[in-house]
C-alpha cells in the first residue's frame, strides 16, 4: 500500500509571449514579483517561430520571455495560479480586445516540466476549476526528454537550456532546505 505524503514544493515559472513587450513589460514584472517573489531567471526575448498560431491575435515578432520564481510553491497551487494569470491577459488587452501577452504558467522540479492549460486533450490530466495539468518535458539522465505531445518550441535547445539554469537553481533550493530541515532536527537519544 502506498503512504500518501505532501511532495516537496516546485519551482514556479512562467513563459510569457508578445510583440509589444514595450506596453507592458515593466509594469507586468513589479505585478508577477508581488504576487509570487522575485524572479531568479529572466531569459533574454526569444524568437518564436515555431508557429504562426498567435500572430493575428499578438502582432509580430513574437519573442517569449521564460522566468522563474525565488519562492517555491506547493504543487496544488497551480489551477490558482493559471487563474490567475487568466485575469492579468484580459486586464491586459487592447482597445480590439486582443492580448498584448500570453502568459502560459507552470512549474518545474527534478523531473518534469508542468504547464498549466485550460484544454483538454489526451494527455492532460484534470486538476480544478477548468484548468489541466499538462506534462510537457521530463527530465531523465541529465537531459530533458522531449514526449510525444511536447509543443515544439518547448522541445528546443534554446528553451531546454533555459530549463536547465532554472533546474540548477530548483536544485540549491531544495538541498538547502533539506539541509536546514536536518539541522532542526532534535539529536536522538
Amino acid at each position: 500500500m502506498s503512504t500518501p505524503a505532501i511532495p516537496l514544493p516546485a519551482k514556479p515559472v512562467l513563459s510569457i509571449l508578445s510583440a509589444k513587450w514595450d506596453r507592458f513589460w515593466p509594469e507586468l514584472q513589479k505585478t508577477l514579483e508581488k504576487r509570487f517573489s522575485p524572479m531568479d531567471h529572466v531569459s533574454e526575448p526569444i524568437p518564436f517561430t515555431q508557429t504562426t498560431y498567435y500572430d493575428e491575435e499578438l502582432g509580430t515578432p513574437i519573442t517569449r520571455r521564460l522566468i522563474s520564481f525565488e519562492q517555491l510553491v506547493p504543487m496544488d497551487e497551480l489551477p490558482a495560479i493559471k487563474l490567475w494569470t487568466n485575469s492579468l491577459e484580459k486586464a491586459w488587452m487592447d482597445s480590439r480586445g486582443h492580448r498584448l501577452c500570453n502568459l502560459d504558467p507552470g512549474y518545474l522540479n527534478q523531473e518534469r516540466l508542468v504547464l498549466a492549460t485550460g484544454k483538454n486533450f489526451t494527455h492532460r490530466i484534470y486538476l480544478c476549476s477548468g484548468i489541466w495539468a499538462d506534462l510537457t518535458l521530463i527530465y531523465q539522465r541529465g537531459n530533458w526528454v522531449d514526449l510525444p505531445w511536447t509543443f515544439p518550441d518547448y522541445a528546443t535547445t534554446a528553451i531546454k537550456d533555459h530549463l536547465t539554469r532554472i533546474r540548477a537553481l530548483y536544485t540549491l533550493q531544495v538541498r538547502a532546505q533539506r539541509q536546514t530541515k536536518e539541522s532542526h532536527q532534535c539529536p536522538k537519544a
